[in-house]
């Protein structure tokens, strides 16, 4: 039974699309179990039902006609309770109901599992069989773990994509958003360009390309280098394997030369599709064919195909041609979208951004936000083979994106647009306003930021100084690690671009999801090991280079403030400590003009938490940085989409942690401030100011979202809206009850689309 499972969940794994998948789990389960019927229904939300999409065994005409209603039948019954069915006589059943289409008169004996992914019941697989029999425990165990493997292809991005269009049989269907997770405020409408990783064919997505005969020759280029690198390959290695090892490079060479891959992709390409889809689709069909195929060894022949396939793609990428044009309204689109990829879209032109992997805390979704422009994140099921070019609408308070919307959803989008259009302008009046509570409590609002194109629309923003400025940007964006000079020179622009006003320098804090190109970091668990002042204090020649900049710049201006990330324990503070105070030393054997910089410690793990009152001892202020808090407290990997649902800064045990750190800081006379994602987030700045934070750090789009609330509240209905809060159970009850509290304050504007 393993060698029959392990062969239909690969089946299942190369099918070319939903079709064929669903046909290959009926046909291969019917006959695995020796069952007389196998089913898959799939769960159509819209209407609220689930509907026959394939069958071996019941009338095939039925297929798409048999639809379920949620009350109705005992497939429904297996996807409310979640949980297999299994009986001897279905239709002795209370909950059983009878479709003439289908013709199953003569099965009796039923078991139905559900087919489950992140809690969402897809649909429900069945088989049946004409003896008045349960199924054994094995059969059951077997199918259970066919639904288990299906639930994941099903969850796959391109064939998520075709149960849209399977379920698409009537016209409410084409209102039918994908679902994400918010990552940046705002309503993007344009035009998709999906990006890809170049070295996966599989997530390539298809795109019309006009000239055609550039095109090709791309393509037959791309093969005759891949051609050459064999080549070498084989003769390298001639005196290592023997021959007959050696005739698998004859054969790669055949197969490159082959009609069914050169002559056949080059006609897909003649077709309009650019050359890495041609080749994407053309592939495809081959691991199709090898898969049906009995003999191990050809099945095993795909991966010699996508090996190829690769080496092609690798070409193909390469070419200097093959360079992205940008519709006016870009809406990038990707698996996993990078800042690097952000960056090359012409800022004018990038109206949004959606990524299948994230979190609202994500690199991405920071930079996004920092730029001003909408995002959905975690979007797991966009079917990014077929997206690009195609018109979308991806709303970046709830998630939801459409693809090719009917007129009202786009009229509607555009009319939320405008409104917010509208909202921004009037938020702008706010600018040099003070952001004062309504009973007078002052909160100064910093920004986060870490590139200096940034620091003028920070200043235009009214911040009342830098929060956070993310050091590590500078260093990302070179090719090795920047001298003491040219760090100094960065610094020094930032702290006389906000003069007098404070400056908040953070020490470099790579690792994780910031990787330096230059400076590789392979773990298992990144955000585990080793990042922040883990690395630096590892590497003190780093620290002492970025900290004696830091100094140098401050001459003259005092407004440094110093950063030190990721501290877990007193010893890493003592000696960051220690290392800051001989740089200062240094310097002022130099030069004596310098002076001493304030120093703050991040709390950013629990264990920061815990020991608030010692670090404020030693140090001049705290700063909370929310985003890896939540992720540690909670035990959620913010960029896995498996997970990033569960994460969210208004859990309880969050909103606890941070209180503590606030109190502890306050005992001890010292500041602390918020400058996580948190901090900009319009509902948890109400229960932030009910806590006392003395400032919060923000992407200056946010500055003046955060500053209406502020000016609209008091810090007495503040501690009221907090003490409810707290007794509350999870972090969706408390968001919700806060945006309530938003919407009834006229402040609708700043948690959903529109004003």
């Amino acid at each position: 039974m393993l060698n029959t499972l392990r062969r239909i969940i690969n089946e299942v794994n190369d099918a070319r699309d939903l079709d064929q998948a669903l046909e290959i789990i009926v046909s291969q389960v019917r006959e695995a179990m020796s069952a007389d019927v196998c089913s898959v229904y799939l769960k159509d939300e819209i209407l609220q039902q689930h509907v026959l999409m394939a069958t071996d065994g019941l009338d095939y005409a039925s297929i798409g006609i048999v639809r379920l209603n949620f009350d109705q039948g005992l497939v429904s019954l297996v996807a409310s309770r979640a949980e297999p069915i299994n009986v001897d006589n279905a239709q002795d059943h209370p909950q059983f109901h009878y479709f003439p289409e289908a013709r199953e008169d003569e099965f009796f004996g039923f078991l139905g599992v559900p087919i489950i992914h992140q809690r969402n019941v897809l649909g429900v697989i069945v088989v049946q069989q004409t003896r008045k029999k349960r199924f054994d425990e094995e059969q059951e165990n077997f199918l259970i773990t066919i639904a288990a493997q299906l639930a994941g292809a099903m969850a796959h991005a391109e064939v998520s994509g075709e149960i849209e269009r399977l379920l698409n049989q009537h016209e409410a269907t084409e209102v039918r958003p994908f679902d994400g997770l918010p990552g940046a405020p705002g309503v993007a409408i344009g035009t998709a360009v999906a990006i890809y990783p170049s070295s996966e064919l599989e997530k390539v997505p298809d795109r019309f390309v006009e000239d055609l005969d550039k095109e090709i020759e791309a393509f037959h280029a791309a093969i005759s280098s891949v051609k050459q690198d064999i080549t070498k390959l084989s003769n390298r290695l001639k005196d290592v394997l023997p021959a007959e090892e050696r005739a698998l490079f004859d054969a790669y060479l055949l197969m490159l030369d082959s009609h069914s891959l050169r002559g056949v992709t080059a006609t897909r390409i003649m077709d309009g599709n650019w050359a890495p889809g041609a080749l994407r689709r053309t592939v495809d069909e081959h691991i199709e064919a090898f898969a049906e195929m009995d003999d191990p060894y050809m099945r095993e022949r795909a991966e010699d195909l996508r090996e190829l396939a690769r080496r092609i793609l690798h070409y193909l990428v390469q070419d200097a041609q093959r360079e992205i044009t940008y519709p006016e309204s870009t809406v990038l689109v990707g698996d996993e979208i990078t800042a690097a990829q952000l960056a090359e879209v012409p800022r004018e032109k990038l109206t949004g951004v959606v990524s299948a992997k994230g979190s609202r805390t994500s690199h991405v979704a920071i930079l996004a936000r920092a730029l001003g422009v909408p995002a959905v994140m975690g979007s797991a099921s966009l079917p990014l083979g077929k997206i690009d070019g195609q018109f979308v609408i991806a709303d970046g308070y709830s998630g939801s994106v459409y693809i090719s919307p009917p007129k009202q959803i786009r009229e509607e989008y555009e009319r939320l647009a405008k409104e917010e259009e509208v909202l921004t302008a009037e938020l702008v009046n706010l600018r040099d306003d003070p952001s004062v509570t309504e009973d007078g409590q002052l909160i100064p609002l910093n920004v986060n930021t870490g590139l200096l194109a940034d620091i003028t629309p920070s200043l235009n923003s009214g911040a009342d100084g830098i929060g956070l400025y993310r050091t590590e940007f500078p260093f990302m964006v070179r090719q090795n690690f920047p001298g003491e000079e040219e760090q100094y020179r960065i610094y020094r622009q930032a702290l006389l671009a906000f003069a007098p006003r404070p400056v908040t320098l953070r020490t470099l804090d790579v690792g994780g999801d910031k990787a330096l190109p230059y400076f590789p970091i392979v773990e298992d668990n990144p955000f585990l090991g080793w990042r922040g002042i883990r690395i630096t204090l590892d590497h003190p020649e780093l620290f002492m280079v970025q900290v004696r900049a830091m100094i140098r710049a401050a001459v003259g201006i005092d407004n440094l403030y110093i950063l030190l990330p990721m501290i877990s324990q007193m010893s890493e503070l003592r000696e960051s400590l220690a290392l800051i105070e001989r740089a200062y030393e240094e310097l002022k054997e130099e030069d004596g003009e310098v002076s001493k910089p304030k120093v703050g410690v991040m709390i950013e793990v629990p264990s920061a938490v815990y020991q608030a009152h010692r670090f404020a001892e030693l140090v001049d202020f705290l700063s909370i940085g929310t985003n890896d808090l939540t992720q540690y407290l909670l035990a959620v990997d913010r960029n896995n989409a498996q997970v990033a649902s569960l994460y969210d800064a208004l859990h309880p045990a969050v909103l606890q942690a941070v209180h503590d750190t606030v109190r502890a800081a306050h005992d001890m006379g010292k500041t602390v401030s918020v400058c996580g994602e948190m901090a900009g987030d319009p509902a948890a700045v109400v229960l932030l100011v009910a806590m006392g934070i003395d400032s919060l750090s923000m992407s200056a789009s946010s500055l003046n979202r955060v500053k209406w609330v502020i000016r609209n509240l008091s810090t007495e209905r503040a501690r009221q809206y907090l003490d409810e809060a707290m007794n509350m159970e999870d972090a969706a009850s408390i968001r919700d009850f806060l945006h309530k509290k938003l919407e009834k304050a006229g402040m609708g504007g700043l948690v959903r689309a529109g004003r």
